[in-house]
């Protein structure tokens, strides 16, 4: 009863938060592929219009580890990025997963109730946020920004916060392509793998001036060098820059994640009012990318609530437990701040194989947590995103889809789904956790949880353009 009167305090707020409405007619592939086109400009120009009134510190990015992933660019209106989004929408399917939320997914009410929720969380996260961004110091001292000026950073982060919201509905309301989320997250992490690769900024590492892109570092290196197998190890190997190295382990590892896609097993179905089989696909990454979204939103809140804790309260022993940091200079002349003990550190991601051999019990924790940590978070989402064996079983039940060879009733379809859909999830999760790693280890460039995330959405868009684009003009095929 308490979840049912939780649902029950929101519904006199829903007519306050902002909503896209459910088209009335089919979208077509065209317009559907404009909406996408436009959602994603105005989130790119977004990223790179600045927030009035901050003044730069000489404080490290706490967010420079999730930046890529979470689709934020500091000192813009896409500061925040989708962290709300996904902080909320984690926080709200663990809650209905451990049915402290009662919510029916089945029920039309309980699921626009929830989705409400989730978007008024999402806001007051937002509003969180931002307060904690100004008041951290980010953007300054907050006596030398002042009242006023505080206020409006704030406000400019909440309004951009409620477009990422919008943008991301009106897509997954039927008038774009895939979700907002996924759109802006693969956006990010392409645009950084292809600056990374072909950057023609120059920088001065002490060894002479280099070119930030590998690729151009390689021919640069080539050219200017007067001894060419010393030229080719430097651009394969250098370190604090990308390397070609870190190139190949990205081609290599989007190889090897477009291959596991294909893996499924086809539950051979019937039709009982029409003929012939229709295969029900289960695919090994049965959540997507999922698990890896709700993992990389954990870390990213620990980072940054650990860095504001440890600059405030540095000998408390207790926010040493929590992740204890260093400053580094970069080679870019930035100063980041990187974990180097407590939580933190250990669920942070060795950066080559000199890590893992240097620290062993470091590489080891990690692995052992994201194995973990996206195998449950892959288990809990199919149980509250409503594509558990039940939840399947009884969507095939009501289109009148039975398994050959088997009884045609609710009891003996669960139970067939049920030797397939909890495996597929927890194994599925493992495999894109131990994926992550892999690429962490091999120091792919964007990490290797980016380069997952990356692969796994362009490979959802490319099956949604063939579903969505058969027969149009925009047909890939």
């Amino acid at each position: 009863m308490s979840g049912v009167r939780f649902l029950n305090i929101i519904r006199p707020v829903m007519w306050i938060l902002p909503e896209i409405q459910t088209p009335t007619k089919k979208v077509s592939p065209r317009e559907k592929i404009i909406w996408t086109a436009c959602t994603l400009f105005i989130f790119l120009i977004c990223a790179q219009i600045p927030l009035y009134g901050i003044r730069f510190s000489s404080e490290s990015d706490p967010f420079y580890w999730m930046r890529v992933i979470m689709a934020s660019n500091r000192g813009t209106l896409m500061e925040l990025g989708i962290s709300p989004i996904v902080t909320s929408g984690l926080v709200m399917q663990l809650l209905a997963g451990a049915k402290i939320i009662d919510v029916d997914q089945g029920l039309k009410e309980d699921r626009a109730l929830f989705g409400g929720a989730q978007k008024l969380f999402g806001l007051l996260i937002t509003i969180g946020e931002a307060v904690a961004y100004v008041l951290s110091g980010m953007y300054g001292d907050v006596k030398d920004l002042g009242v006023a000026n505080a206020t409006l950073i704030i406000l400019q982060l909440f309004i951009a916060g409620v477009v990422v919201i919008i943008l991301d509905e009106l897509l997954q309301k039927g008038y774009g392509l895939g979700s907002g989320i996924s759109l802006f997250i693969a956006t990010n992490i392409c645009e950084t793998i292809i600056w990374k690769a072909l950057s023609p900024t120059t920088i001065n590492t002490g060894r002479g001036t280099e070119f930030e892109g590998a690729i151009v570092a390689l021919f640069h290196l080539l050219v200017t060098r007067t001894d060419k197998v010393r030229a080719i190890k430097e651009a394969f190997y250098r370190t604090n820059l990308p390397n070609v190295s870190n190139l190949l382990a990205t081609v290599l590892v989007f190889a090897i994640v477009i291959f596991f896609q294909g893996f499924r097993v086809n539950l051979p179905m019937k039709n009982q009012r029409t003929r012939g089989l229709q295969p029900y696909p289960i695919k090994l990454f049965y959540t997507s990318n999922i698990p890896i979204i709700l993992q990389t939103a954990l870390v990213s809140n620990l980072y940054f609530f650990s860095q504001l804790l440890y600059k405030r309260f540095r000998g408390n022993p207790i926010v040493g437990l929590l992740g204890r940091w260093q400053e580094l200079d970069m080679a870019s002349g930035q100063s980041q701040s990187i974990p180097v003990g407590g939580l933190a550190y250990y669920v942070s991601p060795p950066t080559s194989l000199a890590d893992v051999t240097d620290d062993p019990f470091h590489a080891i924790f990690y692995l052992a947590f994201i194995l973990i940590s996206c195998a449950l978070f892959s288990k809990t989402w199919i149980e509250v995103s409503g594509s558990s064996a039940k939840d399947v079983a009884k969507q095939l039940k009501d289109q009148q889809m039975m398994v050959m060879g088997h009884r045609n009733d609710m009891k003996t379809l669960k139970k067939t789904l049920n030797r397939y859909i909890p495996t597929a999830a927890a194994f599925g999760g493992m495999c894109i956790g131990a994926l992550t790693v892999v690429a962490d280890f091999m120091g792919a460039i964007g990490s290797g949880t980016g380069i997952l995330l990356a692969v796994t959405i362009i490979y959802q868009y490319f099956e949604i353009f063939l579903k969505e684009d058969v027969g149009s003009p925009f047909s890939l095929m």
